[in-house]
């Protein structure tokens, strides 16, 4: 896992951020049912604040720092579930545990 304050590797993988995809039916449909269910959302930083339209990303790279799984999110809610990325490594031939 990688914190990058400066967004320095966000912007090197080409991440960008998107006030209509952030803000979509579907992305507000899912805020809506966490508030309905009583869910709390998590608390978020105040410099998260100064983007908060960016869309994330989930990136491997092998022990070189070559990428092995690039998945840039189209939306907040386009996340790879754990199993898929664990699948998508080791057909690749690369070892991966969790």
């Amino acid at each position: 896992m990688l914190l990058d304050r400066q967004r320095t590797v966000y912007r090197a993988f080409g991440l960008g951020s998107s006030y209509s995809k952030v803000m979509s039916f579907k992305s507000l449909l899912k805020y809506a049912k966490y508030v309905a269910s009583g869910q709390d959302f998590p608390d978020i930083p105040p410099r998260f604040l100064e983007d908060l339209y960016q869309l994330g990303g989930d990136f491997v790279l092998d022990e070189g720092g070559s990428v092995i799984l690039s998945h840039p999110c189209k939306n907040p809610l386009d996340r790879p579930e754990a199993a898929q990325v664990v699948a998508n490594i080791s057909s690749k031939g690369h070892p991966t545990s969790l």
